[in-house]
């Protein structure tokens, strides 16, 4: 594994920028037990990567995605989602009633995590191409539902008094369903383009 990484530069890079992305964002979060919560999942499948590195590695295109997504998610675990500065600026410019910088985490979701998904299907389990671009929408929408139920228990569980920071709902009774479809909505995106893309590779 450590041959692999050494010959990568690219993903050494990406490694290095988040590592410090990391650091920096956890110097004095807003809320220090919410900061914990909201990377819970960013810990365990950070590992998960590193430790099944070995016997299967993403392409660099999908290493990027994941790290571009991370680098979103970090600053709103930092600030907590509701009171990022990004999405205060937004609202002022647009006139927004509420700050939506979760709503576009959530849709990078599925814009930028798609792909991989698809890459991981097409490699391993041996479905045809068509089915994936299904597939990996389907997986997609799945991980952002269980998402959410995950989140609501674990803050009724973990830390109750912190609910509202850590779900970012601002008053939105249907918060849990709009993320979701915007997850949907990014991963339909992500694979119009993967199908496009690779439309034009094939007429080459």
């Amino acid at each position: 594994m450590t041959n692999l990484f050494r010959r990568n530069h690219v993903l050494q890079g990406l490694v290095i920028w988040l590592v410090v992305l990391w650091v920096v964002t956890a110097i004095n979060p807003l809320y220090p037990r919410d900061w914990l919560l909201e990377n819970l999942l960013v810990f365990i499948y950070g590992a998960l990567l590193v430790f099944t590195y070995r016997w299967f590695q993403f392409s660099n295109l999908s290493y990027a995605l994941f790290t571009l997504f991370l680098s979103l998610h970090l600053p709103g675990a930092h600030y907590t989602y509701a009171e990022t500065p990004f999405g205060f600026w937004l609202q002022e410019w647009f006139g927004f009633d509420r700050n939506h910088y979760d709503r576009i985490v959530h849709f990078s979701f599925g814009l930028l995590i798609a792909y991989p998904f698809q890459e991981l299907l097409l490699r391993l389990s041996g479905i045809k191409r068509a089915w994936s671009y299904f597939i990996a929408i389907n997986v997609i929408m799945a991980f952002s539902a269980v998402y959410e139920v995950i989140e609501g228990v674990t803050a009724m569980i973990v830390s109750p008094e912190l609910g509202s920071a850590y779900l970012g709902t601002q008053g939105d009774e249907w918060d849990a369903q709009k993320d979701a479809f915007l997850a949907f909505m990014g991963a339909i995106i992500a694979m119009m383009v993967s199908w496009q893309l690779h439309k034009k590779r094939a007429t080459i």
